[in-house]
This record gives C-alpha cells, structure tokens and sequence, in this order.
C-alpha cells in the first residue's frame, strides 16, 4: 500500500514509521522545510523511545520519505492520513480545526483515482462530514472516501501500542474503504488485533470517551487518595483491591499530582464543547476537570505543608517536570502549576529531568535546571518527586540525604516506601498514605 502520512508531529511520525515498518511505502509530508530537512537527516523532532532506530531502519530500507509537499504522495496514495494538530482554540476550549481544514483543501486538489482520506487526528464528532464537504467543494470529481481512525498512542510506549493495540477503530460505511484500511492494517492480523468498524462520527466519539473515561478513573483515586490521608489507609492498597475487581482495572488508578499532556487536558475540554453544543451537560467530565487544575495547585501547598508552612527564600529541589516519563513533553505538565505556586510563595525553585529541561525552559524559566539529582538536591529545604522516571526510583538515599539541607522528600509519585524513607531519617510525605511521624 501507498500511504501519504500529513503531518509529522507525535501522531504522524510515529503512524508513519509503524506503517513503513509493516512493509508499506510511506511519505511523511510537514510544511516546516527545517522539520523536514531534519528528519531527512535523522533527527528526531520529538523523545518517544526506539523511534529513531525505526525511523533510520525504514528510510535506509527506502520505505519511508519526507517532503514539504503533498501533491506527488497524495496523487500516488492508497491512502492519506491526516495527523496535523487539534489544539485547543484559544478563547472557548473547542477543538482548533483550522490545520485538519486546510490540509482537506490541499488534499482535495491532488487527488488522483479512488482513494482513502482518513482523519487519524483527535477531532469533534462530525468533523469527517466536514472534510468531505471540503473534498467535495474543492474537488467535485474526486473518487474519495473519508474515514475516521482515531489513534489510542500512549507517549513512551507508542511504537509497542502502534504495534500491539487493543483495538484498531475504522469509522466508515464504505466498502471500498474497509478493503483499503483492512489492507493497511493486515500486517497486524498475526497479533489477532481486534479491528472494529463502525460509523465515522460513532469512531470520532469512541476516542473522546475513552480518554474522557481515563482521566476519569486517575481524578477518581486522587481524590480516593485525599480521603485515606484523613483516614488513615493507604490509597495504593485501595488502588489493588478495586483494580483486582475485572470490571474496573487496575490501570489508571495511580494517585498523583493529577493528569497532564497532549491529550487528557485537551479532549475532556472538547468534549465538553462537543456536549454543550447539543444541550448535553457532562456533569462527570466538568468535575473532573475542575478537581483535575485545582489539584496541581494543591500540589504545591502540599509541598509548603511539609517544609514547614513558610517557602520564602526557602529552595525546593523539583525531581521530574515532563507531564509523565519517557517523553520529553511538557504540555498541560503538573510540574507548571506546582512550580509556579512555590515561586508565588517566595521559594527558590531548583529542577532536574532526563530528557525534559530543554522543553521546561521554555515554560519555566525562572528556575535553575541541574544535570542530576543530587546537584538539584544540594542544599535544598526539600525536595519533590514530580515525574516517576526510572532514574529516581532507586537514588541513593544516603547521599540524598547529606546533599540535602533539611531531609524532607515530598513524593507525589508514591516511588518510595514511608518506611524505608523513615529508617533513612526522611521527613516523607506522599501521596494517599498516611506520614511517618516525623522525629
């Protein structure tokens, strides 16, 4: 199959490499010519594990390319994907269809014989009738079908969901286009994906739900957890024994510092918008957004409690500031409100994450970012677990300590033991489970 992939961030990078890899032939089309020129050169844009590998292996294999323009991809393509952005638009929290639109319209012109436009982006219900009457007004000869295939990609383990997912939603009535999308995905048939065909706009909306169900379920232990603070249990075991229950699960029921990232922020709001648009009122999704942002700003009035109520001129080391690890993406991430707050209450903010810093830098400049650990905790009032990377899940809590001007580790990511913490002399807190007394 030919397949013409438009645009090149997270979603159509990794799409574009997946399906290269599967033995199809594959342009990855992007309007910023830098972009372009770089991944030619075999620089990846994004931080997403064994991507580059991917990337090198496929375009070394000559399966996958990269252009600036779609017109030659699109008029030899099987199939063309659209992957641009859907940000929020800025003002009301709807769904930004502005880049989906004009890369309908381009589309449109360069379209030669029967072909798929599929909208692989996160889009409103409906938006796939939209891009067809863009096809249709642009084009009116066009032999074009437009199907919705939502993407369920988890940022550091992409590559692995693209690969082995639970489930592969196509949204079209259209036979031709089953045979086209069913094409493109029989590689996967040895993996026995579930590939599950429904309308376009029922596609659409499975994507919303779903990430509007996850976020859901991370709000609910949170909250879980503020409880078994007062009560005196232990929301990672509470975690265990509802997840051990099959009709809930045990996945997303971490509490933390609340979600962040591309997705999670961005789809509730949408959905939301979708609703309120056809007089439904999500009154589940509004509260956990609302519990969602105050919840980061909490955060940081945790982290106050702990140092002793008072963070002026106080430093507080920050461990982790991407939104989750293995990606260096610092969209909607806890760590800016929590950091934000400490520095609105007067305390010196010092930070340190593996791959994020250049990311942060942009969005928090007004902190001090350290090469490592335990140069972040040197000399500092406390210091925070923010981003559970692998890399702090086993410091050395002896030299923590002695870096460390006051011993107190507040760790919103529960990574550490209370009791471990407590025979090391840590003042800990964490997150749903009740503090060590402190000596």
């Amino acid at each position: 199959m030919r397949i013409a992939m438009i645009g090149t961030g997270y979603v159509g990078l990794v799409s574009g490499a997946c399906f290269a890899d599967f033995g199809h032939q594959v342009t990855c089309v992007d309007k910023d010519a830098d972009k372009i020129a770089s991944l030619r050169r075999g620089e990846i844009p994004i931080f997403e594990p064994g991507l580059d590998a991917l990337v090198a292996d496929n375009v070394k294999a000559g399966r996958l390319d990269f252009a600036t323009d779609l017109a030659a991809p699109v008029a030899e393509a099987d199939a063309v994907f659209i992957a641009v952005g859907t940000p929020s638009r800025r003002g009301d929290g709807h769904a930004d269809l502005s880049y989906v639109h004009a890369a309908a319209r381009e589309i449109a012109s360069a379209l030669v014989g029967f072909t798929v436009v599929v909208t692989k982006s996160t889009v409103p219900v409906g938006t796939g009738d939209e891009v067809e009457r863009i096809i249709r007004e642009s084009n009116p000869s066009a032999d074009a079908v437009v199907a919705s295939n939502p993407e369920f990609l988890r940022e550091g383990a992409a590559i692995r969901d693209f690969k082995f997912p639970d489930r592969i939603v196509v949204g079209t009535s259209d036979e031709r286009a089953r045979k086209v999308l069913g094409d493109v995905y029989r590689p996967l048939s040895l993996n026995q994906a579930p590939l599950m065909f429904t309308a376009r706009r029922t596609a659409e909306l499975i994507k919303y739900a779903a990430n509007a169900f996850l976020a859901t379920k991370i709000t609910f232990i949170n909250e879980i957890a503020d409880l078994s603070e007062k009560v005196g249990a232990d929301v990672q075991e509470v975690a265990r024994g509802i997840g051990l229950d099959n009709r809930i699960g045990s996945k997303f029921l971490h509490a933390g510092p609340g979600f962040g990232g591309s997705c999670f922020p961005k789809d509730t709001r949408a959905l939301l918008k979708i609703a309120l648009d056809h007089d439904v009122h999500l009154r589940i999704v509004e509260a956990v957004l609302a519990v969602n942002d105050n919840r980061k700003r909490a955060m940081a009035r945790k982290v106050a409690g702990a140092a002793g109520g008072n963070l002026r001129g106080k430093t507080i080391a920050v461990l982790g500031l991407t939104f989750k690890p293995d990606t260096d993406d610092m969209r909607e991430a806890p760590s800016i409100p929590l950091v934000t707050g400490l520095l609105d209450m007067g305390a010196k903010v010092r930070a340190h994450d593996p791959v994020g810093m250049e990311a942060a830098r942009r969005e928090l400049p007004d902190i001090e970012y350290c090469d490592d650990p335990y140069l972040c905790a040197r000399g500092a009032d406390a210091l925070v677990i923010v981003t559970e990377w692998v890399q702090f899940r086993a410091l050395d809590l002896e030299r923590l300590k002695s870096e460390l001007a006051h011993p107190v580790v507040v760790d919103l990511r529960n990574v550490y033991r209370p009791d471990d913490m407590a025979a090391h002399g840590f003042i800990y807190e964490s997150v749903g489970r009740a503090s060590e007394p402190r000596g």
